[in-house]
């Protein structure tokens, strides 16, 4: 049975190229940040970045106050600047689900929950289950998850599929993201490998990385994971979400993914349906640039 179910995974996986070179992404990559970047620095871009933003404090000094203040700001956006995007999402611990979800008053801002032992994912299966289903109860719309990086380097597609579509059968119709941590994986072909993975597993999103390792996100395994989003697409006919998060502490950042989404993907993806960007810092950086002064609004 085992030998069947590690067969499934592989026939899967042969399916796509994953016998991608580092040195040619890197190459693809740097073409695409010199030649393409500066023609999507303008104002509409990051307006639109903005209502990309999923607003994320994940502190070990969180608390309810802290995380009650955090949510008020989003309420209070609307009213400052009522002609600008407010963000997608606000970001948080599962304990703190029910906080955002009873004072966030913001019509289409998502309550997002990074479950199932985040960051590391080492937990029993049963312990990322009761976490999820709980956050889901507490008012999440969203669920982050962190894929079991051990068991995709040990080789042990199996579990890594298993508990991935378990939480997602728990999640039903609401959204999952599936971090694959990419600072951790060797190679653009395990990055490669992981996106199919999740994606074939029932992810909705598939993110870079918790922001507690590093590197974080980095162009080039978005451009790899955006990649593997486009052939499942061409493939299946699914269409799956993008998150780069950790790491992105510039507005130059969020327009280098913004260009590698738009080149790679295209059009359909240039959406906050589709495109979310993982960060706190970045919320009052491209508030500035669009105000045209320095903000600290969040």
């Amino acid at each position: 049975m085992e030998t069947f179910e590690k067969s499934k995974y592989e026939q899967m996986l042969s399916q796509y190229n994953t016998a991608i070179k580092d040195s040619d992404v890197a190459a693809n990559v740097a073409a695409i940040i010199e030649k393409k970047v500066p023609e999507n620095d303008t104002l509409e871009v990051k307006k639109f970045l903005m209502g990309s933003v999923e607003l994320t404090t994940l502190k070990t000094i969180d608390s309810e106050e802290s995380v009650l203040a955090f949510t008020e700001k989003v309420n209070k956006f609307e009213e400052a600047y009522p002609d600008l995007p407010h963000v997608a999402t606000i970001c948080v611990y599962p304990c703190y689900a029910k906080i955002v979800s009873q004072s966030l008053e913001v019509e289409g801002v998502e309550v997002a929950c990074v479950s199932g032992s985040f960051p590391s994912s080492q937990a029993l299966i049963e312990i990322k289950t009761v976490e999820t289903a709980l956050a889901l109860k507490d008012g999440a719309t969203e669920i982050d998850i962190v894929m079991s990086v051990g068991k995709f380097l040990s080789g042990d597609y199996e579990t890594v599929i298993d508990e991935i579509s378990e939480l997602k059968a728990i999640c039903g119709e609401r959204k999952m993201k599936v971090i694959l941590e990419t600072g951790l994986l060797p190679s653009a072909s395990d990055i490669k490998k992981a996106s199919l993975l999740a994606m074939y597993s029932g992810a909705d999103y598939i993110k870079t990385s918790t922001g507690k390792e590093k590197p974080a996100a980095t162009p080039e395994a978005a451009y790899v994971m955006c990649q593997a989003i486009k052939e499942y697409y061409d493939k299946t006919g699914i269409q799956i979400g993008f998150k780069p998060a950790g790491g992105l502490n510039t507005v130059h950042d969020a327009l280098v993914y913004y260009t590698i989404v738009k080149e790679v993907l295209g059009e359909k993806w240039l959406t906050n349906q589709w495109l979310r960007l993982g960060t706190s810092r970045l919320a009052n950086l491209l508030l500035s640039e669009v105000i045209g002064e320095e903000v600290k609004f969040f």
